[in-house]
Parts: structure tokens; C-alpha cells; sequence
């Protein structure tokens, strides 16, 4: 397993983590409370000369130090009085009573990212594979997330990791790397009805990694080389065949058309001869065939006309 957790900072300097952790029993405001209140009680000793006031000052710059908390924009503070679950304050300053309520968990209402790995799960097809996975989730009920489970963020990520390698036994390895956004909504569902009676929705999940052994890579490499090769000759092969049709169709044409066999192989020969400086040696009796006579037995084209001699 392995998991990034995200840390906020608190007002009183302390990093706390987003999973609800209880905050310090003093916070800033609280200590200048209580400066104040000391410095007020010795200020009235001195004018009055009567050290019993400094006592009541102190008590209540004692009281303001552990009675006044303050929680974020974002989060939520879980009070207990006497263990005893009492409700939710915050955003802002609030009080509590000190000695009698605690202040058990501060938690983070905002959208957070969970890393979850499955390491060496086996797909449908027995492929091994490494993936590699982020959730996006928040904390829409507090109250149940504090009451119903004990740590929501680690059962978060432990759920995750299972739904992620349960998820991958059911599909086979062309699937997760074609189909991921698939894979993301079933996983999505699965976490979701999991940490909705927790207070917890998941959002979306996203797969970002599929890694697979590297000698398995390299012999799909080959197979999909090989299919290539394949689909070519196949194409090829096919290819043959259409023009072999047509040109057996051709054959009939020219078999009962002398004329059309002569305009095809006289196009042919300046087809073969047309490029500048080409050469072609026609055979005599192709010549005769074509009804030439012996005048083209040899031809030879250098962008000149061509002659044909006078009958006298």
C-alpha cells in the first residue's frame, strides 16, 4: 500500500493531518488572553496594593487560554462533553468548557487526493500487472465520519487498494489499457457505496499507470508485429486477387476485339517509351502483329518526330 497524506497547517503552527486529528489544548488567541488578563491582575495589584486580584485575573486568563479554539474556513471540530458527543463548531472562534469538553477531531471538509497502489494483482487472463490509482474524496457528513469508523482516511485507502485489485481480477489486460474511464466509474461506484454510511462520498477515481512485466511487454511487442505482417500480406494477397478478376475480365474483352488487343499494346509501348531518352527493343513479330510492319523493330526517342518514309 502506499499513500500520500496531505497536511494542513493550523493556526497555532502545528501540522495536522486531514484525517481529524485533536488539536492543541491552546491556541494564540487564548495566550493573549491570558497575558492580557496577568498583566491587567498586576497592573491592579500595583495601583491598589492588594495582591488578592491578581488571583480572579489569573483564574479567568486561565479559563480564556483552554476555553477558546478556533477552526478553519474548511473545517469542523468535534466536541465531546464528558465523552459524550455534543456537536460540531466551527468555521471561526468557539468555546468550550475546560476540563469538561475535549475537542477529540478538527476535520477537513475539502475535495482530497488519495494514492493507492496494487502491486503484482492478476487480471482476468492471469496477466500480472502494477497500477497505479488516485481518488478524489471529501467529508460531507463529519458527525459519521468521527462516530461510524474509527480512522475514515486509513480505511479509505485500505478499501480503495481492495476495490482496485478486485477490479482488476475482473477484467482482462486489453480492457484496462483501452477502457480505463471503464475501469475509473466501476471503481468510483464501489468505493462510493462502501464510505457513503461513513459520510464520506468518492468523487472520481482515475487510473493513471498500468505497468506490466517487461518481458511480457516485449513479447506483445512482437505479437503485434507479427499481426501487422499479417493484415499486410493478407491486404496484399487480396489486392492480387481483385486485379488478377479484372484483368481476366480483360482478356475476354480483348480476345473478341483484335483492334482494342493492338490500341492496348501500342499504349503500352509509349507508356514504356515516352520518358526522354528511353529506349525500348520491340520484337519483330509483336511488330507484325500490330500490323507495323518491320518499322519499329528498334525505337529510340529523343523528343524528335517520327519519320514515316514515303511509298513511291
Amino acid at each position: 500500500m502506499a499513500f500520500v497524506p496531505i497536511i494542513s497547517s493550523s493556526k497555532s503552527g502545528k501540522d495536522v493531518p486531514l484525517s481529524g486529528q485533536a488539536p492543541s489544548s491552546m491556541h494564540p488567541i487564548g495566550l493573549v488572553a491570558f497575558a492580557v488578563c496577568a498583566l491587567a491582575g498586576i497592573l491592579f495589584t500595583g495601583v491598589t496594593r492588594n495582591g488578592l486580584l491578581i488571583l480572579p485575573t489569573m483564574m479567568l486568563g486561565l479559563y480564556l487560554l483552554f476555553a477558546i479554539r478556533v477552526a478553519d474556513q474548511w473545517e469542523r471540530a468535534v466536541v465531546l462533553r464528558l465523552g459524550k458527543y455534543r456537536g460540531l463548531r466551527g468555521p471561526g472562534m468557539f468555546w468550550v468548557i475546560p476540563i469538561v469538553d475535549t475537542v477529540s477531531k478538527v476535520v477537513d471538509q475539502r475535495v482530497r487526493v488519495t494514492d493507492v497502489t496494487a502491486e503484482s494483482a492478476l487480471t482476468r487472463d492471469t496477466v500480472p500487472v502494477n497500477v497505479d490509482a488516485i481518488v478524489f474524496w471529501v467529508v460531507w457528513d463529519v458527525e459519521k465520519a468521527v462516530l461510524e469508523v474509527q480512522e475514515f482516511f486509513d480505511a479509505i485507502t485500505l478499501g480503495a487498494q481492495t476495490a482496485l485489485r478486485e477490479s482488476i481480477g475482473k477484467h482482462e489486460l486489453a480492457e484496462m489499457i483501452t477502457d480505463r474511464e471503464q475501469l475509473n466509474k466501476e471503481l468510483q461506484q464501489i468505493l462510493d457505496e462502501k464510505t457513503n454510511p461513513w459520510g464520506v462520498t468518492v468523487q472520481s477515481v482515475e487510473v493513471r499507470d498500468v505497468r506490466i512485466p517487461q518481458e511480457l511487454e516485449e513479447a506483445m511487442s512482437r505479437q503485434a508485429q507479427a499481426e501487422r505482417e499479417r493484415q499486410a500480406r493478407i491486404i496484399l494477397g487480396t489486392a492480387e486477387t481483385e486485379i488478377s478478376a479484372l484483368f481476366g475480365k480483360a482478356s475476354e474483352v480483348y480476345q473478341n476485339n483484335p483492334v482494342a488487343m493492338h490500341l492496348r499494346a501500342m499504349n503500352m509501348l509509349y507508356e514504356a517509351i515516352k520518358e526522354r531518352g528511353a529506349m525500348v527493343i520491340v520484337p519483330s513479330s509483336a511488330v507484325e502483329t500490330m500490323g507495323l510492319g518491320g518499322m519499329l523493330a528498334t525505337t529510340a526517342l529523343n523528343n524528335s518526330p517520327l519519320k514515316v518514309p514515303e511509298v513511291k
